[in-house]
C-alpha cells in the first residue's frame, strides 16, 4: 500500500502534462527561452530559410562558435524563426525549466490533496 501514493502522484503528474497540446508545450518553451536571454532572429531570407531548414525542428543544437557554445533551436511551425542563446542563456533556460517542473508538481500535489479530502475526513463519501 505505501507505493499506491506515489503512483498516484506519478499518474496525476502524467496527466497534467497531458493536458497541454503539443502546440502549447512550444508556445511554452518559447517563453521560458525568451525569458532566459535568447535572441529571436526571423528566417527572413532565402538564405536564413535554408540554414534553419537544416536544424531539427524544435530541438536544441549546440555549436561553437570561436570557442564559446551556442545553442540554437530553430521553430519553423510557430514563429518561422531560430533563437539563438550563449551558455549564460542555456544555465538561464534550464534553471526556468526545473522551476516551472516543480511548480506543475505542486500544483498537482495540491490538486491530488483536494481530491483526497472531497471524499470526507476518513476518506467516505
Amino acid at each position: 500500500m505505501t507505493k499506491l501514493p506515489a503512483l498516484c502522484a506519478a499518474a496525476g503528474l502524467a496527466l497534467l502534462a497531458g493536458c497541454t497540446t503539443p502546440q502549447q508545450q512550444v508556445a511554452q518553451k518559447e517563453d521560458l527561452l525568451a525569458a532566459a536571454g535568447f535572441q529571436v532572429r526571423p528566417a527572413d531570407s532565402p538564405h536564413r530559410v535554408a540554414a534553419m531548414k537544416r536544424l531539427p525542428p524544435n530541438k536544441f543544437v549546440m555549436k561553437v562558435v570561436n570557442g564559446n557554445p551556442v545553442y540554437l533551436y530553430a521553430d519553423p511551425l510557430d514563429c518561422n524563426c531560430l533563437y539563438l542563446g550563449t551558455q549564460q542563456n542555456w544555465d538561464a533556460y534550464k534553471q526556468e525549466m526545473f522551476a516551472k517542473q516543480l511548480a506543475d508538481e505542486a500544483q498537482m500535489t495540491a490538486i491530488m490533496n483536494q481530491e483526497a479530502w472531497d471524499w470526507g475526513p476518513w476518506g467516505w463519501p
